[in-house]
């Protein structure tokens, strides 16, 4: 065996084996010296050596050297003596017939310090559903989804992650600034979806003419906006989305308000609670195009109107001569934008434009559906996001206490924005967060307990097996069932019992099991009886 030198000392290999035996049990890294891989492994006590393949001769016969440096805290190398704790033998050389190359360590180990207690908080803006938040949010996903079958659309869903240029679309949109939005491992600039509007549209380019039209779907899915949080506002919620692709007249966004006045009354919230604000994109263009101002001037006026009532007037008005308005045009658009009726528009605008006549047409199918005293017009509705081109509208809380609690309209050149062939198409995004705050303000949310069916529970230990039977058999049979896992006394089972409204309990005793019987227990009467187990329903 070739000797080591260390420290300027030759080391014999009885030396060597006796400071391995010194740093025994002691964790240490071993460094490959042409791969310049660490690994960690610790040393066994010198008298397993003994009994154990891996002996100091085995690791010299190694075709490449290797070196032990002791841990710390950033497993930097210790150029001391070797010692207990810090120590390193280098320059070993090479025998003249090796063997063949390999790791003699075990697999990497972290040494990382111990973590520090983690804030229980979820990440600012965000949201933990436990069993009785999660209970409430199945009951209003639930009622999103019937009344989207009601309608005759069909489910969805998209990524969560998506291309950062799916929502690059328009400077000043609010949405460009709230993204959530980063650079993968691919370098690919990606982004956690604000909305589900693009996603939308993105596939229904990709599927192209295989789908017929017109296009009904729906979503209920997970949004990242990083803005600021008011009552109703988060950083993280779920949208439901309704979307009519290839019906180009207003017959489609008069069935979306339907569809969202039947969500409403499914859920106790009446035309006193909530109304719609409606009016249309093509006012604007009507009123501006007096003025000349050109398309590019449009979007971002839309955009500043869509911010009145939440910036001081004076604001909106410096904004809007930011962006080539003449004091004119912006005195006339918010004479306009002031009135509440179609009676008033029509005299400014007249009643052959296509603002007005939609308008009128939306107003007479809303007396059809039987939702007239839901819809209000009100020309400052513009929505905040650049793709709208035609009628738009939100609901709102008539008292006045929380934001926007839906909102939509029609977006007939949203897919060429993305390479696609234009369809007309309109749709609707409706929040989770803000119509919770009106459930509760009107004390409407309901009551949602755990409901189990059954409570199964053996009286004798050795009767857990047959137990767990009798409730595999209920569950096969389509029935909830609860089985108590422990031996528990019979005063826990029925508080457990009560706490999941069991509607009843069945016990397992050995009498009424050797006789293939089981004791059924109707809680919310205190019936008892006994049934054969092949008869249990």
């Amino acid at each position: 065996m070739k000797q080591i030198r260390s420290s300027q000392r030759v080391l014999s290999p009885l030396c060597c084996r006796s400071a391995m035996a010194a740093v025994a049990t002691s964790p240490l890294l071993i460094l490959h010296p042409r791969r310049l891989t660490l690994f960690a492994t610790t040393l066994r006590p010198f008298s397993a050596f003994h009994h154990h393949p891996f002996t100091f001769h085995t690791l010299t016969q190694t075709r490449l050297p290797v070196i032990f440096a002791s841990t710390s805290k950033h497993h930097s190398f210790s150029t001391s003596p070797l010692t207990t704790h810090q120590n390193y033998i280098s320059n070993a050389t090479e025998p003249p017939h090796a063997g063949r190359s390999g790791s003699v360590s075990s697999p990497p180990v972290d040494y990382a310090e111990p973590q520090q207690k983690i804030d229980v908080n979820p990440p600012k803006g965000t949201r933990d559903f436990p069993p009785e938040e999660m209970r409430l949010r199945n009951w209003l996903f639930n009622n999103f989804k019937e009344v989207s079958h009601l309608f005759g659309f069909e489910e969805v869903d998209y990524p969560v992650l998506e291309t950062e240029a799916l929502y690059i679309r328009k400077a000043g949109e609010e949405i460009r600034d709230q993204l959530y939005c980063f650079e993968d491992r691919g370098n690919r600039r990606v982004a956690l979806r604000p909305e589900l509007t693009p996603s939308l549209a993105r596939l229904v380019i990709q599927k192209g003419k295989s789908v017929p039209l017109p296009i009904k779907w729906f979503a209920v899915g997970q949004c990242w906006r990083y803005e600021r949080m008011t009552r109703g506002r988060r950083r993280e919620h779920y949208q439901w989305n309704m979307d009519i692709i290839g019906v180009p007249d207003v017959s489609g966004e008069a069935e979306l308000i339907s569809s969202i006045v039947t969500f409403f009354k499914r859920i106790g919230i009446t035309a006193k609670d909530v109304g719609f604000k409606i009016s249309s994109r093509k006012v604007l263009q009507e009123v501006l195009s007096l003025y000349s101002v050109p398309e590019t001037s449009f979007a971002k006026a839309c955009i500043i109107i869509d911010k009145m009532g939440k910036i001081p007037m004076e604001e909106i008005k410096k904004d809007l001569e930011l962006v080539d308005l003449s004091t004119e045009a912006i005195e006339d658009l918010l004479q306009v934008l002031s009135m509440k009726s179609l009676t008033e528009l029509e005299e400014k605008l007249g009643g052959e434009g296509e603002a007005v006549s939609e308008l009128r047409q939306l107003f007479t199918l809303a007396e059809k559906y039987g939702y007239s005293e839901w819809i209000q017009f009100d020309a400052s509705v513009v929505r905040g996001l650049a793709y709208y081109t035609g009628i738009v509208f939100e609901g709102f809380d008539r008292e006045g206490k929380l934001r926007a609690i839906c909102g939509g309209g029609r977006y007939d050149r949203l897919l060429s924005t993305f390479g696609g062939d234009d369809l007309p198409a309109c749709g609707f995004g409706f929040g989770d967060a803000v119509i919770i705050e009106l459930l509760k303000e009107r004390q409407l949310l309901p009551e949602l307990p755990l409901e189990i069916e059954n409570i199964v529970c053996s009286l004798d230990p050795d009767l857990q097996g047959a137990a767990a039977a009798v409730a595999n058999a209920l569950r096969e049979k389509g029935q909830c069932v609860d089985l108590v896992l422990e031996n528990k006394p019979l005063k826990w089972v029925f508080k457990r019992a009560a706490r999941i409204n069991a509607r009843r309990l069945i016990l397992v005793g050995s009498s009424e099991w050797q006789r293939g019987m089981v004791r059924v227990k109707i809680l919310s009467t205190g019936e008892q009886y006994e049934v054969n187990i092949d008869e249990l329903e």
